[in-house]
């Protein structure tokens, strides 16, 4: 092992090893709609992104976090959230005893159309887009966690007996806000080559009629992409329609193939990039470094 001491989380690692990581939670569905036939509903917010690899960003226009320190023959637990359905995504994280827990947030569900309790979008890793309802009032996106995503876009109130949806906040943008007659798409995720080549993941979903965002984001009505984090599609404006599943998350662990051990459990897929090793847990497991 590398012997080395830094601080990490505010701990203070004595003799542990560089582990860079990617962490992304599972993305919010898209809204529901009940009530009333021509309100849209939001897409839902990406899942909340975290990243420490080279010099990439993390979620929200936020900086590379400082890599983790494992050691050896500590089990670091892996958790993948899953998609949301007809809710917020679950998160993802990285625990273990005496290790400061690597969290990131499932993405906000998007805001619900009609006569729907709350046409708000959710909170989340990113925020879901907002729905639309028969008040006239200007639905608001969700609020995303602070250094993992970006803002859902402002869905709309009646217009001509129609309510347009906004989309879900994404890792790298946000959504924009409904201005007229038209649903808006998902914001943008964010690029990372933690695995040796560039991966697009954390798109918001977008509304009806509108694209998700470019990371795994879904289209009106359909599903978040797997392992990306990406947010459910808003519902089509008809009474009773729910929207798109969130798509799951991904945890990704890369590090000096000198150090690692080999002790993996949950099956996560491993891969070599010049003198790294790269796990890429699609769901959960574990790794004792």
């Amino acid at each position: 092992m590398f012997g080395q001491s830094l601080l990490f989380g505010g701990i203070a690692a004595a003799g542990g090893d560089l582990v860079s990581y990617l962490v992304v939670a599972g993305g919010g569905s898209g809204g529901a709609n009940v009530g009333y036939n021509g309100y849209e509903t939001g897409g839902g917010g990406a899942g909340g992104y975290r990243n420490s690899y080279s010099t990439e960003s993390s979620g929200g226009n936020s900086s590379t976090e400082t890599q983790a320190s494992f050691v050896s023959g500590t089990t670091y637990t892996i958790s993948v959230g899953g998609g949301g359905n007809n809710n917020k995504g679950t998160d993802s994280y990285i625990s273990a005893s005496g290790f400061t827990e690597i969290r990131s947030t499932g993405g906000g569900i998007g805001g619900g159309g009609g006569n729907y309790p709350s046409a708000a979008g959710g909170n989340g890793g990113s925020g879901g887009g907002g729905g639309s309802n028969a008040s006239g009032n200007p639905q608001p996106g969700g609020n995303p966690t602070a250094n993992q995503g970006f803002v859902g876009g402002n869905g709309s109130g009646a217009f001509n007996n129609t309510g347009y949806a906004a989309g879900g906040g994404g890792a790298g943008a946000a959504a924009a806000n409904v201005t007229g007659a038209n649903g808006t798409a998902g914001g943008n995720g964010l690029a990372s080559s933690i695995t040796g080549s560039s991966v697009t993941r954390g798109g918001g979903g977008g509304s009806f009629a509108a694209a998700g965002g470019t990371g795994g984001g879904a289209n009106w009505g359909s599903n978040g992409t797997a392992n990306t984090g990406g947010g459910g599609g808003g519902a089509q404006g008809i009474a009773s329609q729910v929207g798109g599943l969130g798509g799951s998350g991904i945890v990704i662990l890369r590090m000096a193939t000198a150090v690692y051990s080999g002790t993996t459990t949950g099956s996560p897929t491993v891969t070599t990039d010049g003198s790294d090793t790269i796990l890429i847990f699609n769901g959960s497991g574990s790794y004792t470094h």
